[in-house]
């Protein structure tokens, strides 16, 4: 690979696969900067709930990226504290959307980018492959142990027998800035015979996870600095080699057919639920495209 070649875009929204050549290990690299602004643009955010958002999306498309599925990879955390629940989701083309619910009374005293034990205390992360009716749901959850998003992640890899993973983040934006970026790096041990292997291949997997970690937030998130160059700069000394990127974008999967179809299956009360002002008020949680129905477009059976 030579510096500055570079086929994404600085302000783009895409994955960078690699694979470093000396011991095999692949990795991906990605930037987010107008997917994380359109989905945050979306909802007047508090700054916390706003920085761990664009985290889980990040999250989410490196995640997502070193899967082979045809369907929607979704990453949610749900807990107990201050912020309830966060989504973000990615399709096999490239959509991204996410959201977040919180408690905003309980925000206040939370730093700008708060732990996972204070912002969301106890509960759960789940990664979910949705591959269409045809085919079988993956889901595998996993407790919130750790201090960030991404030590949550990695605890999950442990519980794993398959992977062996290990990821860095940064995300910059908020107050004072006009656009959101974000960067991920991910490192892959691929297993050879069923399971990740120990003892063959560790050094090779600890220096290049020291290799990783010594990137730095300002790096991973510096539209300036081409995303080749990057990793040139972390993995020359043991070859690295780049293939095809690909490109996420926002897109919401909500439309107002979805949204009746989903209201003919409410019952009396949950159609009652959502009427305001004698009309059936829907506001999708993602994008916050608002549908507005008159009770007699709802027809069906639950409604009957």
């Amino acid at each position: 690979m030579v510096p500055g070649q570079d086929l994404t875009t600085p302000l783009g929204d895409f994955v960078q696969p690699f694979q470093i050549e000396a011991s095999g290990l692949r990795g991906r690299l990605v930037r987010l900067g107008p997917v994380i602004d359109s989905v945050l643009g979306r909802h007047a955010y508090p700054e916390p709930v706003a920085n761990l958002l664009a985290e889980m999306l990040a999250l989410a498309a490196v995640l997502a990226s070193a899967l082979k599925y045809d369907g929607v990879f979704t990453l949610q955390v749900k807990g107990a504290g201050p912020i309830r629940l966060m989504v973000a989701d990615v399709t096999s083309g490239g959509d991204m959307r996410g959201f977040a619910q919180f408690d905003g009374d309980l925000l206040e005293g939370l730093d700008a980018l708060p732990s996972v034990p204070r912002a969301l205390g106890a509960g759960y992360l789940a990664f979910t492959v949705d591959q269409g009716e045809h085919s079988e749901r993956y889901q595998g959850i996993v407790e919130l142990v750790g201090a960030s998003l991404v030590d949550c992640v990695h605890h999950y890899f442990r519980q794993s027998e398959q992977i062996r993973a290990g990821i860095k983040l940064a995300v910059a934006g908020g107050e004072g800035e006009r656009h959101w970026r974000a960067g991920a790096l991910m490192l892959q041990r691929l297993p050879r015979g069923g399971l990740a292997e120990d003892g063959d291949g560790d050094e090779d997997w600890r220096d290049a996870l020291i290799l990783m970690a010594s990137a730095t937030a300002a790096e991973l998130v510096d539209a300036e600095l081409p995303a080749n160059d990057l990793l040139y700069r972390l993995f020359h000394e043991d070859g690295v080699r780049v293939f095809t990127p690909a490109a996420f974008r926002p897109g919401c999967r909500c439309s107002r057919e979805r949204v009746e179809t989903v209201l003919r299956s409410f019952g009396p009360d949950d159609l009652e639920s959502v009427t305001v002002e004698g009309r059936v008020v829907v506001t999708c949680e993602f994008c916050n495209a608002r549908y507005d129905f008159k009770p007699s477009e709802i027809v069906g059976d639950g409604a009957a």
